[in-house]
């Protein structure tokens, strides 16, 4: 008999506080930590009995994540008396479609049956809940605009790959709706997945799980010298930086995830464990797997291992700031920067509204112009020598009050100033929610997006701020705007949409670093095309012909094989 399952009182069985008391608790203190969350497990709505899992005193049997995902297939597979749809059928304004502007995610409730979570629960045990502030805490993403209806139906808690059965995927930093569950569902939290594996000094190279923090993971290999390179928001996790392909301030130097990853291991939604590659450095073996599986959202598999290519720590390094009378004349310095061939590690434009939100969030006294902010790297001469250079470019280029520092405390206070730029932002307005957009722009129309989408942002009744990662053409917009007030919500979408079709009319991109999630889904046939997306349909269908990892997302859904 599968254990009792957990009801409200999960909360206080954890801690063993009365359940009143525990709620209470719950609510004030829920950490803010970045969950790899909310895979949507689209279930079949039939009467059939679902597949009884396999005999635990089996030898043959295997209660760990591939054998959980076989179940979890077969239930579907069970409950299906047609074929597979390979398109969605409904009107083109649907959330993802071409027309939409609905930022409320809507889906059919496909309800979970009773007898399919105490199945769940024999391959979990307490690692399973349905407490409702638990499962509506993983339905809504910490920092995202976006919404659903629905939430997540059952959460779990895996702890190893081997030992307890997994589902797909999320962070909870994410920014465009990756993690809801419009239809309800299974929801994972891979946060007890956080085990640094193994360390190759030698080789440069560490194994990890996919709940380690990036963090984290650098104050574990500080000691030996070594860092790795990506630096997204504070609290993002391995396993959700592969799913986003995320980057961050320091690609310009070192690239994105796409390129820090060696190899991966995912549970592919049948259950089969596939791992993408050796920890050779490079290898021409075959498909390129690993790269398939990073930025591909937990629709394909949940990955479960990474192995990530390791940095030297700097020996030296000297960050800079300038001060500039317009946006485009700090890009036009951060364009010929990189023309000059001066290797920088980061280069980040922060227009007046950003230097001001820092200024009230953080008691500064920083001029509020737009501004830029680099480091160097290398030696002490060397990195000494390219500052020099880059001043002498932005005199050129009407910059002024260039200053640099060099004092670690020094250094770190000011990159702790642009990385908690989002939260200066919301202190600007507490009451309001953020629409943050994320376009990317070949480096040489990076001076030209930026000034034509700064006048309409300008010309706007809503606060907003512009921050870029200047040194590879990728820039944000935080659009603060009152969730009450419909039409303020509808001027948000409109600047957002404004700015994506910019970035794609000088053959950027709707997100450089953010990912597609339900937010981006009706961009992207005007920027990939109608057979690319079959084409990402086909290998969709192909791996998971159930359509049970996260689905709703990063496909559109008018597309059709």
């Amino acid at each position: 008999m599968p254990p009792p399952i957990l009801t409200s009182t999960w909360s206080s069985v954890r801690s063993g506080l009365p359940p009143s008391m525990a709620a209470s608790l719950f609510r004030l203190s829920r950490p803010r930590r970045v969950l790899l969350p909310l895979s949507a497990l689209r279930l079949p709505l039939s009467t059939q009995p679902l597949p009884q899992p396999r005999d635990p005193s089996s030898p043959n049997s295997n209660r760990g994540l591939p054998a959980f995902l076989s179940f979890l297939a077969a239930a579907a597979a069970g409950g299906i008396t047609s074929s597979v749809a390979l398109c969605d059928a409904g009107p083109d304004h649907r959330v993802g479609g071409k027309d939409s502007t609905e930022l409320v995610v809507r889906g059919e409730r496909k309800c979970v049956p009773q007898q399919f979570i105490e199945e769940l629960a024999s391959f979990l045990g307490e690692n399973l809940t349905v407490d409702y502030e638990e499962r509506s805490f993983h339905g809504t993403p910490q920092n995202s605009f976006h919404k659903a209806v629905n939430v997540p139906d059952v959460v779990v808690f895996p702890k190893s790959q081997y030992e307890v059965p997994i589902v797909p995927y999320g962070g909870a930093t994410s920014i465009e709706g990756h993690t809801l569950a419009p239809h309800g569902g299974v929801c994972i939290d891979m946060s007890s997945m956080k085990k640094i594996k193994s360390l190759h000094v030698e080789d440069m190279d560490v194994v990890v799980e996919p709940g380690v923090g990036w963090i984290e993971l650098n104050e574990y290999l500080k000691p030996h010298g070594l860092f790795f390179p990506l630096d997204p928001g504070p609290g993002a996790t391995i396993g959700g930086m592969c799913a986003t392909r995320c980057s961050g301030s320091l690609a310009v130097r070192y690239g994105t995830m796409r390129d820090n990853v060696i190899n991966l291991q995912a549970v592919l939604p049948d259950g089969d464990v596939v791992k993408t590659g050796s920890r050779a450095r490079k290898s021409a073996a075959g498909y390129d797997l690993t790269r398939l599986i990073i930025g591909s959202e937990g629709t394909l598999g949940v990955i479960t291992e990474v192995t990530l290519r390791l940095q030297k720590l700097p020996s030296h390094s000297v960050v800079a700031m300038c001060n500039f009378q317009t946006v485009k004349d700090a890009a036009d310095v951060a364009i010929a920067t990189m023309h000059s061939g001066i290797q920088v590690s980061r280069v980040e434009l922060l227009d007046e509204v950003q230097i001001r939100a820092i200024n009230m969030a953080n008691g500064k006294s920083l001029p509020e112009v737009p501004t830029l902010m680099f480091e160097f790297i290398g030696t002490e001469a060397y990195a000494l020598e390219q500052t020099l250079l880059v001043q002498k470019i932005a005199a050129e280029h009407h910059g002024s009050d260039f200053v640099f520092v060099e004092e670690p405390n020094a250094k770190e206070e000011l990159w702790k100033i642009r990385k908690e730029a989002l939260w200066a932002g919301f202190a600007m307005k507490p009451d309001h929610e953020a629409m943050i957009t994320d376009v990317c722009v070949p480096l040489s129309r990076l001076a030209e997006c930026i000034s034509v989408s700064k006048q309409l942002l300008d010309a706007s009744p809503l606060t907003c701020l512009v921050i870029a990662h200047a040194g590879d053409g990728n820039f944000h917009t935080i659009i603060l705007f009152d969730p009450t007030q419909e039409e303020e919500r509808r001027e948000a979408e409109r600047l957002n949409h404004f700015m994506v079709h910019t970035a794609l009319s000088m053959e950027g991109t709707c997100t450089g670093e953010h990912g597609v999630g339900t937010g981006k889904m009706k961009y992207l046939e005007k920027e990939l095309g109608m057979e690319s997306l079959r084409t990402m349909k086909r290998i969709k269908a192909a791996l998971d012909p159930n359509n049970i990892m996260n689905p709703g997302k990063l496909i559109p859904p008018h597309v059709c094989i």
